[in-house]
């Protein structure tokens, strides 16, 4: 299933997008797609729903982010060789885990705005992991189990922020609206082991990132395993894994975010995503 949020900002409705690539809405059938509706029981029932009769969405309403009250938003940094090379680091050994704030997060199409005295604004394209069920200690084995499914992310940053003021990655990856969403969360049933995905960004038309999540360092299993070592993962906890190379810090010259700029960006079977880059405002 392809499962979305819709509408105003805060006032989401929950939906799907069916097989002929419909809006379909679920208010009806559930309050919202969060924390409650992620485990395997509930995606089981919806997944039975006769989707012919649930309502049409008519137009082109905005996407939310397609989970609601994310408790956690955990990032993996540095996890394919190539984007770990060009960023003139380690390739690291163990997973990177870094934390990027909620107040972060918003819909795929909604505008990326830079921070106050951002100089060094990024893009990455990612994907993401959301949490069905309550993952504690989990092997490899099992981890897969825990997942409810499967986004697209643009893990922006600012680098000035993220690598020249202190150590901690966190203050240049929480920026609000740094952390588009969706547009659909896919349930594991329908992408059930995501090895293979084909992955693009495009800034201003221009290719500047081909990936394919065959090449991280390590995999789906292996990074819900690892977190889950350090912290409980909760159902609605969003995990994104890290990015292939193209990022502007890894340019000859750097090419980083200016007012105007758009970034589209996907994932083979999570759909896409296209932001424009506006100024600071309060």
């Amino acid at each position: 299933m392809k499962l979305v949020r819709y509408g105003q900002s805060g006032k989401e409705k929950p939906g799907l997008v069916d097989a002929a690539g419909q809006l379909r809405d679920l208010s009806a059938v559930v309050g919202d797609i969060g924390p409650d509706q992620l485990s395997d029981k509930v995606l089981a029932k919806l997944a039975k729903l006769k989707t012919d009769k649930l309502p049409l969405v008519k137009g082109k309403p905005r996407m939310g982010c397609p989970v609601a009250n994310i408790g956690k938003f955990v990032a993996i940094g540095l996890n394919y060789t190539d984007h770990a090379k060009e960023a003139g680091m380690p390739i690291p050994t163990e997973p990177v885990i870094f934390m990027k704030a909620t107040s972060c997060i918003q819909g795929p199409n909604d505008p990326v705005m830079l921070p106050k005295g951002a100089v060094k604004g990024d893009w990455e394209v990612e994907l993401g992991i959301v949490i069905g069920t309550k993952a504690q200690y989990v092997t490899q084995k099992d981890a897969l189990n825990h997942v409810a499914g499967y986004c697209l992310i643009n893990d922006v940053s600012e680098r000035n922020f993220q690598l020249e003021r202190g150590s901690q990655w966190d203050k240049g990856k929480g920026c609000d609206t740094f952390g588009p969403i969706g547009p659909w969360l896919v349930t594991r049933d329908e992408l059930p082991q995501p090895l293979k995905l084909d992955m693009w960004l495009d800034l201003n038309g221009q290719r500047v990132q081909t990936g394919n999540t065959k090449t991280m360092i390590f995999n789906v299993a292996k990074i819900v395993s690892y977190v889950s070592q350090f912290m409980t993962l909760m159902p609605g906890d969003v995990i994104t894994t890290g990015t292939p190379p193209g990022v502007g810090m890894g340019m000859k010259p750097q090419r980083f975010l200016q007012k105007g700029d758009v970034m589209t960006l996907g994932i083979a079977g999570l759909g896409e995503q296209r932001q424009e880059v506006i100024a600071y405002k309060k």
